[in-house]
């Protein structure tokens, strides 16, 4: 779940426990071209007001117009298709041949306590999978055992809500400080340890909290789930060997890496293998770090672990869709 779509339902829990008629529109499926993916997330109230996005602006206006005017979710869910027509596409602006299916819920402030536990339970980082008759309006939520893709069976719409990604970097240097100027972007939540005081005491990062500790006290204090990144990039093994003994070991991150090049990350193997980190263990290290695009300077090799990070989370995404579609 990207930052986008966590406001969205911080924003719905803040308008419910003020008393406001909110409605919460999520795309379901799409058709070709499509500014944003299944399970984007758009909320408004009956003032008018909305957070979130399932297009470029166009969508976004022609539903509150119609949820305003209560043509829309008046009392249960109602599905509605954008871009079926020319018409559609001309008119909405979406991109040629896009095709977005949206559920538009009706959602009453005496729903508050279930949207405040649903926020609350992203917020912890814990997975959690809201469950809707489209049919009745009926919902729940349960604890999710991993993600799973949007779906929608015999009626009940089932989607997955979780955590945004967290990038965790070892070491307040030069690319720690472009990646947390970069990384926000594409929705991760950055923090960096160093156990160096004097690094962390002048580092000119200020967007993101930089944290003197132990590098594996630190991982061990943090929820290592699917959606993190850990990234060693000190350069000096008795830090980058220490945390990526915890991460490699403990954690389920989706991507360990650790900065260096191909000597030193060979080398950097075989320490690993010798302090009893399992090959199996060791095969999950990205290292080097980055897609190989030749880069050379801080900023370009923040442009590399970004990169190969958004190649991963692509990957992901098109597994996810396979196994909704019941592809192989």
């Amino acid at each position: 779940m990207n930052s986008l779509d966590q406001q969205v339902v911080e924003q719905l829990s803040d308008w419910l426990e003020s008393g406001k008629q909110c409605w919460l529109c999520t795309i379901i499926d799409t058709f070709g071209s499509s500014p944003r993916p299944v399970g984007s997330l758009l909320a408004c109230n009956e003032d008018g007001l909305y957070c979130g996005s399932l297009s470029g602006g166009c969508v976004e206006d022609d539903l509150r117009e119609s949820i305003n005017k209560r043509e829309l979710a008046t009392s249960k869910p109602e599905k509605i298709t954008y871009g079926v027509t020319v018409e559609d596409v001309q008119r909405l602006g979406l991109p040629c041949g896009g095709t977005l299916e949206v559920v538009i819920e009706p959602i009453d402030p005496i729903q508050k306590e279930l949207y405040r536990t649903l926020a609350e339970k992203i917020a912890a980082r814990e997975l959690v999978t809201r469950t809707v008759n489209i049919e009745t309006g009926a919902t729940s939520l349960v604890a999710a055992p991993g993600y799973e893709a949007l779906s929608i069976e015999d009626g009940v719409l089932s989607h997955t809500y979780g955590p945004s990604f967290q990038l965790l970097l070892i070491g307040a240097v030069q690319v720690a400080y472009y990646l947390a100027n970069m990384a926000p972007a594409l929705d991760y939540q950055v923090e960096i340890c160093d156990p160096r005081a004097e690094l962390v005491e002048n580092s000119p990062i200020t967007n993101v909290p930089v944290i003197n500790a132990m590098p594996d006290d630190w991982l061990r204090s943090k929820t290592l789930d699917q959606q993190t990144a850990i990234i060693a990039l000190c350069h000096d093994p008795r830090i980058d060997d220490m945390a990526l003994m915890e991460a490699l070991q403990d954690s389920q991150a989706f991507y360990i890496g650790a900065m260096g090049s191909q000597r030193t990350s060979a080398q950097r193997r075989e320490r690993l293998a010798l302090i009893d980190i399992t090959q199996d263990e060791i095969e999950k290290l990205h290292a080097p770090v980055g897609l190989s695009i030749g880069s050379k300077t801080p900023p370009e090799i923040a442009i590399a672990i970004l990169a190969e990070l958004t190649s991963l989370r692509a990957a992901a995404r098109k597994k996810a869709i396979k196994k909704k579609s019941g592809q192989a």
